[in-house]
């Protein structure tokens, strides 16, 4: 029971925002009483600090299924990214943005989980690309992890943006833009080109 709790709290949470979904929402989505849902969480703090956890887990299982599918760095990239826009285009607010403006405890626990769950991921991408051709043999894939998280993290920074949804993904399209500018070599370059051709074309329609 508890992780359909978790579940369904996590798609609600997702689908209206942290701040707006109340716990009798999740009990009437469930079609189970408040006080089962207060069996497994003491409070509303409690359910979102696991759901969180609950929605880290899926994300990286999801990346870690796109790693294995055969693309090549670059569009591994850009299959991660449509993968956090499908599963964050419900919502008109941020969720991440949400909880660093209500929940800053929870925010700030997943920020440092986040860079150890997946800095891997980015290190991984970088020495595949190198070893593709499409990365630069000289670079340091510690620190350009780092500084490419920094990069993602600060995207939904509320004290640097005025957060809308068009604003989170252009700011989100350009830091993958910019991270990979940097790092590619020409051949990778060409491959960049192409695939932002793409995507402009695709915005357009």
């Amino acid at each position: 029971m508890k992780k359909t709790i978790l579940h369904r709290a996590s798609e609600l949470f997702l689908k209206y925002g942290f701040k707006s979904v109340t716990m009798d929402d999740i009990a009437n989505a469930l079609v189970i009483s408040k006080k089962t849902i207060y069996k497994y969480f003491k409070n509303k703090e409690a359910l979102v600090d696991e759901a969180t956890i609950f929605v880290q887990k899926t994300i990286y299982n999801s990346v870690l299924r796109i790693c294995n599918e055969g693309h090549n760095a670059i569009q591994e990239n850009y299959e991660i990214k449509k993968m956090f826009k499908d599963l964050f285009k419900i919502s008109d607010d941020s969720p991440i943005y949400e909880l660093q403006k209500y929940y800053p405890k929870t925010y700030y626990r997943i920020k440092t989980n986040e860079f150890s769950m997946f800095k891997d991921c980015i290190s991984k991408n970088i020495i595949k690309g190198i070893n593709e051709g499409l990365y630069r043999k000289d670079i340091d894939s510690e620190l350009m992890t780092k500084f490419y998280f920094s990069l993602v993290i600060s995207a939904y920074d509320s004290t640097l943006y005025s957060y809308n949804k068009n604003t989170i993904n252009k700011l989100e399209r350009s830091v993958l833009e910019y991270h990979l500018r940097a790092i590619v070599t020409l051949k990778g370059l060409k491959i960049l080109e192409e695939k932002l051709k793409k995507c402009r074309t695709l915005r357009v329609k």
